[in-house]
């Protein structure tokens, strides 16, 4: 009986029933789309910074922005310091090049104990400490000075002009053309493969480090790196003045993202070589479950009242670019869209179904005369409105599946950029002419492209059907209290 009245009116009042569906449909295939974006954008920035932070990195200790331990604020950037015996000297001038492996400028680093503090934290299953570092590389040229000779004759032309760099003119001295190049160096700990930088790579070609690495001048490179300056396994180069033989090179697991640094070296050579003895930048740290990272941040922030707490939630923020702003697009305006058209959604089913059982007024007045209860015609039109629902939730379901295909087809892929330190001089980027010193280290910006991939998960499903279920007992409870307070003498007089 209940299922063939339930048939006959919804078959009698189509109208009805596709306006209330359409709507839910396309409410339902909204937040399908947003919710499925925004866990692609969570994809994405976690692929980010697991690049840089290793696989299972679920938090980060670092030190509040600064000067690097026994630095100066303000103080000069990277010098460079040439003896009289330095450099190749030819009749054109005196070549010279020198490497400098230092901690980037406004990096500040803290005493290695403090990985033990960590590690004895309840909680911590894993943590290992690293050390950022820049390569910094200076080449140039100095003219050959003038000969006294040369400054006579140019005295004898009474002109009283003094000659321009580089001319080699008497009456003064100078020109010349020196570039600055860098590196990034993250020194690791080698013994530590389960966390960390080195985790979130896998290798393109030789071997990783390893805990019989401790103290040898061997180097791991990025792959394009090693590819773009024309280094294989088995060659060396030079990092701070020291040849590393390149025993590895290694690729991001991610393919939406580069690996953290240009080169890995093991974190005593990396602290020998930049003066930087028993000094860490960061301190990679996994928890023993997930349920357990907010108590293990709250541990450590308690344990180490001098240094920064971040888990991977933190350090999304620092994703900037066109993923920084999807992110911020979806959590504000995709969220409170999706709110908004829901609430309009449900807001029609309500309206339409009381508007149905107005309408219906004299209908209902003869079922309660017959014997019918309030809860029977309650049920009734609650069932009514849900199987409505359940319609407009199917093609919501289809139309949200349709959104998210044609967003993975597109593929868009979204911008993500970081800043990192560079040296730079007078000259401008990366180069200086006329002269060289301790120029200051300049922000560079590192672009890297993300595809966007928006997932379907069961979770997207069940929230669909969720909705739909909802909206129609919302509709179908309000419509039916409406009709249960009909009273059959009233219904029966109505020409409704």
């Amino acid at each position: 009986m209940f299922f063939t009245y339930l048939r006959r009116e919804l078959a009698g009042r189509r109208r009805q029933t596709a306006i209330i569906a359409v709507g839910m449909a396309l409410a339902i295939a909204l937040v399908m789309i947003v919710n499925s974006v925004s866990a692609g954008v969570r994809d994405a920035q976690a692929a980010v910074l697991e690049s840089v932070y290793g696989v299972g990195t679920d938090l980060t200790v670092s030190q509040a922005s600064g000067p690097p331990e026994g630095g100066e604020e303000g103080g000069p950037g990277v010098r460079f310091e040439f003896g009289t015996e330095d450099g190749e000297t030819t009749d054109d001038g005196t070549t010279l090049s020198n490497s400098r492996l230092t901690v980037d400028r406004g990096t500040s680093t803290f005493d290695a104990s403090v990985l033990d503090t960590v590690e004895a934290v309840d909680g911590v299953s894993a943590a290992s400490a690293t050390l950022s570092l820049t390569n910094v590389t200076f080449d140039g040229e100095l003219p050959e000075p003038p000969t006294d000779q040369s400054s006579g004759d140019q005295a004898a032309a009474g002109d009283g002009t003094m000659p321009a760099p580089g001319e080699g003119g008497g009456g003064g001295f100078g020109g010349g053309a020196f570039d600055v190049t860098s590196v990034t160096v993250t020194g690791v700990d080698p013994a530590a493969e389960a966390i960390g930088p080195l985790s979130a790579v896998e290798l393109a070609d030789g071997r990783g480090l390893d805990s019989g690495d401790t103290g040898e001048y061997v180097v791991v490179l990025d792959a394009e790196y090693a590819t773009t300056e024309g280094v294989a396994v088995g060659d060396t180069i030079d990092l701070g003045g020291t040849e590393f033989e390149v025993v590895g090179t290694v690729t991001s697991t991610s393919a939406d993202a580069a690996t953290a640094s240009n080169a890995y070296i093991p974190l005593d050579v990396a602290q020998e070589l930049s003066g930087m003895d028993g000094q860490i930048s960061d301190i990679s740290v996994q928890a023993a479950s997930a349920s357990d990272i907010p108590a293990v941040k709250a541990d450590l922030e308690e344990a180490l009242p001098d240094q920064t707490v971040s888990t991977q939630e933190d350090l999304a923020a620092s994703v900037s670019g066109s993923l920084g702003s999807a992110s911020s697009l979806i959590s504000s305006l995709g969220l409170w869209l999706s709110v908004a058209v829901l609430a309009a959604a449900f807001l029609i089913a309500i309206l339409f179904t009381i508007q149905g059982v107005t309408r219906r007024t004299r209908e209902f007045g003869t079922l309660k005369a017959i014997g019918w209860s309030n809860r029977r015609i309650t049920g009734q039109v609650a069932g009514e409105s849900l199987v409505q629902g359940l319609i407009g939730g199917a093609a919501g379901l289809a139309l949200g599946f349709i959104g998210i295909a044609v967003i993975n087809a597109i593929s868009p892929s979204l911008a993500t950029t970081s800043s990192s330190a560079m040296a730079a001089g007078p000259g401008g980027e990366g180069g200086m002419a006329g002269g060289f010193g301790g120029g200051p280290m300049a922000a560079a910006q590192e672009t890297t492209e993300v595809v966007l991939n928006a997932p379907v998960t069961l979770g997207v499903v069940a929230l669909a059907v969720g909705l739909a279920v909802v909206g129609g007992l919302l509709a179908g409870a309000i419509g039916g209290w409406r009709a249960s307070k009909l009273r059959p003498a009233e219904a029966l007089r109505s020409v409704a």
